[in-house]
């Protein structure tokens, strides 16, 4: 029980922590639990449930956003959908729909498929993932061109796309969803604060299809659920207020590439060990 409590904290630190980095929070997690012992479908699972804490980490950090759109809804018109605060309305409904529509596929390959691999090939295909988001965040950077704050029905379906795409395990949602609006001109901030709200449907959504496909919590006790779930909202809360002030500085791509290059050394060792 000790240790099961112990696995909880840590996780929900995890989650916490690299949820708003561009290193996959899935990817990372996943590559913890297996390392304790998680079996590679049920670890992939658990780190999609786990971003409820997460979740509620974003929606009280951006509570004032979150309501203003709440009140531009029963105003909303298709012939202004993009014209103030509908606009971001129209960005996080159509952007969650692209989600859905690419995600759900892809999540049912991935769990699929982690059922067919050993822990070190899991973990060595995340690494590859992981590499991957860095060299896509790496070029983001090098391309931006800033100055947008305001998403367009353009963002919004290349948003949701590509957040759908990061259900993978090693593909980073914020890297990724970052990544493209960054690519799109947006100053970073402003892509920063649209991939955090963009996170809330998707994170809920992750958890709900998880329960549904493993009918309930796949692995883990309740007690040690509410647990991860508390860590993971606390910590999270506390990390996207720190990196909000220091996200022009912070050279995320090289944080990929360092635990992409790990978790590729880690998984080989794990497979010839096994």
């Amino acid at each position: 029980m000790t240790d099961t409590l112990l696995i909880a904290v840590l996780a929900g630190i995890v989650q916490g922590v690299v949820e708003w980095l561009p290193v996959s929070s899935q990817g990372n997690l996943a590559l913890f639990l297996t390392f304790v012992g998680t079996q590679p479908d049920a670890a992939l699972q658990l780190a999609l449930f786990l971003q409820v804490g997460t979740t509620l980490s974003a929606a009280t950090y951006y509570r004032t956003e979150i309501l203003t759109a709440l009140r531009a809804t029963p105003d909303w018109r298709p012939a202004g959908a993009y014209d103030g605060d509908n606009a971001l309305v129209s960005y996080i409904v159509l952007a969650s729909a692209m989600t859905g529509l690419v995600g759900i596929p892809l999540y049912v390959f991935a769990v699929d498929l982690a059922g067919r691999l050993t822990g070190g090939v899991f973990i060595a295909v995340i690494g590859v993932l992981l590499i991957a988001t860095g060299v896509l965040t790496y070029a983001s950077e090098s391309v931006s061109m800033g100055g947008s704050t305001e998403p367009t029905l353009v963002d919004s379906l290349l948003v949701g796309a590509v957040q759908g795409v990061a259900i993978l395990p090693g593909i980073s949602r914020s890297g990724v969803t970052t990544s493209a609006l960054l690519f799109r001109s947006y100053d970073p901030p402003a892509a920063f604060r649209l991939s955090f709200l963009l996170s809330i449907p998707a994170s809920l959504g992750a958890a709900v299809l998880t329960l549904l496909d493993a009918g309930g919590l796949p692995g883990i006790e309740p007690t040690s659920a509410a647990v991860a779930l508390m860590v993971s909202a606390i910590v999270g809360y506390v990390t996207i207020d720190a990196l909000m002030r220091v996200v022009e500085r912070v050279p995320f791509w090289a944080v990929c590439f360092g635990l992409g290059g790990l978790a590729i050394v880690g998984g080989g060792v794990v497979s010839l060990v096994v």
